[in-house]
């Protein structure tokens, strides 16, 4: 008996091992974006939470406090080459994407840590670059977390009826 409890305990192990694994399965699944600009790829990585009914700026997404950019690990972006955003030098590399989401402005937040889970262990001083933005309303509710980059490298993210932007070049 105590052979097969060992043997299931250990198959249920390796299921949630893999499981894990398998972030497609989440019910916030992975999310990658890329677009070259003017010669400069950039890629934007982050899960897509759904609204499920939920009121979500404001309630789920507290306005004023540091948010991951999506679900599960932290988003990030990435330049190949050095660039400016909303008119602001950044260095090519690799960046956690973080916001400050506010009814009118949000703060979009280029942190030098880009392998976080969540924002737990954000840390402010990490922050290469902050900028400020106006928020705007979606044409209809967008069910489910999107992040997308226009061929003139406006960077969008959409959810629930609230929409925001930035400019890369």
């Amino acid at each position: 008996m105590r052979t097969l409890t060992i043997l299931s305990m250990s198959f249920l192990l390796v299921f949630a091992v893999q499981a894990q694994q398998d972030k497609s399965k989440r019910p916030s699944p992975p999310a990658e974006v890329t677009k070259e600009i003017n010669g400069k790829t950039v890629t934007v990585n982050y899960s897509k939470p759904s609204k499920r009914g939920r009121a979500i700026f404001g309630e789920l997404v507290s306005y004023g406090q540091v948010w991951r950019t999506g679900a599960n690990e932290s988003s990030w972006i990435e330049f190949s080459d050095d660039a400016k955003v909303e008119g602001k030098k950044i260095a090519a590399g690799k960046y956690g994407l973080f916001t400050i989401p506010g009814a009118d402005e949000w703060v979009i937040i280029f942190n030098s840590v880009s392998d976080k889970w969540g924002a737990f262990s954000y840390k402010e001083e990490d922050d290469v670059l902050r900028v400020s933005v106006k928020p705007g309303k979606t044409d209809g509710v967008v069910e489910v977390f999107d992040i997308g980059i226009e061929d003139n490298g406006v960077v969008t993210m959409a959810w629930d009826d609230t929409k925001v932007s930035f400019e890369v070049k």
